[in-house]
């Protein structure tokens, strides 16, 4: 979850490696450092707090981010999420002794083991990192050889890890190493870098390596270089960035949430064309064919947070349109009950970075059962990708913010063209049916386009409930499914409690909560499930809630059912959660802005999990 990030060329490199860790922020931000070569030792500046506030300062203080002729021109970066060790100066990275230094992405599961062998060894320690041990243990094993000391050391830990290291006997040179968490590696003209995600370096390349796992990378100004564990030499195919860094960028606006909001109508219109045509979903380019589909017995989707809700809208859709029973969970918890997945099934699995541990687990599991795997995924090359049987990219382009907008809108996509296209395969819709449904999904964009033109409706719904403490969310159906997704939003960055209840659910239990004034969003967008739903809010404004009502535009509904109401362009039923899910992401965006919070960065958030 954290993120690193490396330079060797003949440029200063502390204000490269300042650049390339912002744009990794979005993995964490604790915490913040870099360690460089500085006359013939190598220097370590870090400390607690986000980069602008915390480690850039302390970097001007010491007038390192000036390009003078002596600067430093090889280094390592880092910027935390807290796993082994509260966040502090001591606790960040890069940690170094000396001889050797590192930046670690990952955990190391047996690091109290090594800690004590390498203690009983005369190693003293200073933080609480896991990291530590594994800096300790690269220098026990080094003799004058980092390939032999990065060999042995890999040998003997155990977890999922990202390092970049530097040996003092070698200047101009980052070793680089990796076991499921995400690395890779740049290549430039006369320099060249390493990174968590390809976002770090796109201002300086667009070319790069994807490091695969227990391969060595030797990164110099002028070479990089694969071996593997036996010192093998080890080609690899060079990949190239098809977008823009511009998009990587805020592009004017306030926050990097607020523009995604507004990249949804060419996010959609990106994740539907490659998969659409003749008017239908196709999906057997990437080897999912009418034949295999019409054999799977079961179908499983599996996945974390916003990915999850994704499939639980998908659930939804294909058990409605294609009559095929489908299990949904979330994978941390799917893999640890034995669950009853076969030969004759497809598992689904979503992520938006495609590094999800979880997921990333759940998915080796299935394979190991001998199901079928598709992964839908939006960045390309990513583990999930290259693991999976069949890739469907989401091809959202860069999410930034931790809070997933436009990610969660193109997974929710790839749902409503894959039940189509099951419902077809099991005869449960015609082509004509098909054709339809698929017009209706491509004019969403356009109709989302109409929403994003006026934002005062979710500003007033975001005073509303800005000074609350805890508030519920309650729909029914595919109301429901949305409402998960809001309430998930809204909490990630208000920090105000929040919870979801099926509307049905109220009198089991959690009306007791409802007290005067206490906030009620209300998602009734069904019409087939209007009637019930409006009779569930009414049980609650009885109580004295304050309801904010979400409802298709020309419907109908009691005035005194509601306080705030908020239409959205009315179409189908089985079409409205993609249009329903924009006035939920701006209420919680709007929300986070008028309580002051940082919207792109919540507190103890990362946007990509990879450890469990």
């Amino acid at each position: 979850m954290c993120g690193i990030v490396g330079f060797t060329g003949n440029r200063p490199c502390p204000n490269i490696l300042v650049d390339s860790l912002k744009k990794l922020e979005y993995r964490g931000y604790d915490s913040a450092g870099i360690a460089f070569f500085d006359k013939g030792h190598i220097r370590t500046v870090k400390t607690k707090g986000k980069i602008s506030e915390g480690l850039v300062p302390l970097l001007k203080s010491q007038n390192l981010l000036s390009d003078t002729e002596n600067a430093p021109v090889c280094g390592i970066g880092h910027t935390r999420w807290a796993t082994h060790g509260e966040p502090s100066d001591i606790n960040s990275h890069p940690i170094g002794n000396g001889r050797v230094c590192a930046v670690h992405n990952g955990i190391i599961e047996n690091y109290r083991e090594i800690k004590e062998f390498l203690i009983n060894s005369g190693y003293t320690f200073e933080s609480q990192t896991d990291t530590e041990t594994v800096v300790k243990l690269l220098d026990f094993h080094y003799k004058g050889d980092p390939l032999e000391a990065i060999t042995k050391t890999i040998s003997e830990i155990e977890g999922a890890y990202a390092l970049g290291i530097l040996f003092k006997d070698f200047p101009d040179t980052i070793f680089a190493v990796k076991k499921e968490s995400p690395l890779i590696i740049g290549k430039g003209d006369g320099e060249n870098f390493i990174a968590s995600d390809v976002t770090a370096i796109m201002e300086y390349t667009k070319d790069y390596y994807i490091a695969e796992h227990n391969e060595i990378a030797v990164v110099t100004p002028q070479n990089i270089k694969f071996i593997d564990i036996y010192g093998r030499d080890i080609q690899k195919e060079l990949k190239t960035v098809d977008w823009d860094v511009s998009a990587a960028q805020k592009g004017g606006y306030a926050h990097f949430m607020l523009k995604e909001i507004f990249d949804q109508p060419a996010a959609l219109k990106n994740a539907m064309n490659p998969s659409i045509k003749n008017g239908i979903p196709d999906f057997s380019e990437i080897g999912l064919t009418f034949e295999k589909m019409s054999n799977y017995k079961n179908l499983f989707i599996i996945g974390c947070g916003s990915a999850m809700h994704s499939g639980v809208v998908g659930k939804y859709l294909i058990e409605s349109l294609a009559r095929v029973s489908v299990t949904v969970d979330i994978a941390s918890e799917w893999r640890y009950r034995d669950p009853l997945i076969t030969n004759e099934d497809l598992c689904i699995v979503i992520s938006q970075s495609g590094e999800t541990a979880d997921t990333l687990a759940a998915l080796k599991l299935a394979k190991e059962r001998g199901a079928d795997t598709l992964a839908v995924v939006n960045v390309v090359g990513s583990t999930i990708a290259r693991t999976a049987d069949m890739v469907l990219y989401s091809n959202a382009g860069p999410e930034i913010s931790v809070c997933s907008t436009k990610g969660y809108a193109v997974q929710v996509c790839a749902m409503y063209m894959l039940a189509f296209f099951i419902a077809l395969v099991r005869g449960q819709i015609t082509k004509e049916y098909c054709e339809k449904l698929t017009s209706e999904l491509t004019s969403i964009p356009a109709q989302i386009g109409e929403i994003l033109k006026s934002l005062e409706d979710f500003q007033f719904a975001a005073s509303n409930i800005m000074n609350a403490e805890s508030l519920l969310y309650i729909g029914r159906g595919l109301d429901y499914a949305l409402s998960m997704e809001g309430s998930l939003k809204l909490k990630e960055i208000s920090y105000i409690h929040s919870e979801s209840y099926a509307a049905g659910e109220l009198k089991h239990g959690t009306i007791s909560l409802i007290t005067a004034d206490t906030p009620v969003i209300a998602v009734a967008t069904q019409s087939y499930l209007l009637e019930k739903t409006v009779s569930n809010i009414k049980e609650v404004k009885a109580r004295g809630a304050k309801v904010i009502i979400i409802a298709q535009s020309g419907v109908d509904i009691d005035e005194s059912a509601y306080d705030v109401r908020i239409d959205v362009p009315a179409k189908d039923d089985i079409m409205m959660p993609l249009l329903t899910n924009i006035p939920l992401q701006l209420i919680a965006y709007y929300t986070a802005v008028l309580r002051g919070n940082d919207v792109d960065m919540p507190r103890n958030l990362a946007k990509s999990v990879t450890v469990e």
